[in-house]
């Protein structure tokens, strides 16, 4: 959190959120903050955080009221920090992101949103920063580690790029997205040995990502994919 806008990286993906937003709504939002086990989930960075089934009408109504209501919500600005953040509207995500840390610094998972959210905006010096804080929040989380990789690479830091994709699979070696990702890098540097090395590990626990991976060795690029 490889595929995205100008390097089409592989980054996190929320997933199976819709059921949770409804309760939430009806729940009052209470005990809804699924942070960190939602990170552990990566998406394709290129498909942009469209408006989805509970973006707009009640759940946004209902959650923007909330906060409204109470601008002291935690818990409220949080689920609309995420909502602006499935909406493509990055500012805003990364703003009200902003106003949850004011509330409760300690809330690690916001970190590593906001910080995917900066590097979503074109803004990879912010997101290194917000990343790598949010390392020490998350140490042991791979996604965070893969994505702050990325962040490190739009700033051309290509040995930090390197060293945080490492450090992702070295908590799970099994990460297709962070091993396709340390290949495609290990490629832009010329290192064919060192990706080819990733390839042969990729290609035996995802193949899809092992045959892009394999087409860009046939090309001879050393670019992320859209």
């Amino acid at each position: 959190m490889i595929m995205q806008c100008c390097h089409s990286h592989y980054y996190f993906r929320p997933q199976h959120f819709f059921a949770l937003m409804g309760f939430c709504v009806l729940l009052g939002l209470s005990g809804c903050g699924q942070d960190k086990k939602a990170v552990d989930n990566d998406r394709p960075a290129g498909e942009e955080q469209a408006a989805n089934q509970y973006s707009y009408e009640n759940v946004f109504e209902e959650v923007l009221r909330q906060v409204q209501a109470d601008p002291k919500d935690e818990n409220a600005l949080y689920h609309l920090a995420d909502l602006y953040d499935r909406q493509g509207q990055y500012q805003k995500a990364v703003e009200t992101y902003r106003k949850v840390l004011v509330i409760n610094p300690n809330r690690d998972y916001v970190y590593f949103k906001m910080g995917t959210a900066y590097s979503r905006l074109g803004q990879p010096v912010q997101a290194v920063e917000v990343l790598a804080e949010a390392t020490s929040h998350l140490p042991e989380n791979p996604v965070v580690w893969n994505n702050l990789g990325i962040a490190y690479g739009k700033l051309g830091r290509v040995d930090k790029e390197v060293e945080s994709l490492h450090r992702a699979l070295k908590i799970r070696p099994r990460y297709a997205s962070a091993r396709f990702n340390l290949a495609v890098v290990y490629l832009k540097k010329g290192d064919k040995a060192a990706a080819k090395a990733q390839y042969d590990e990729l290609k035996t626990f995802d193949e899809t990502l092992a045959q892009e991976l394999l087409s860009r060795f046939n090309a001879g690029e050393g670019q992320h994919s859209k």
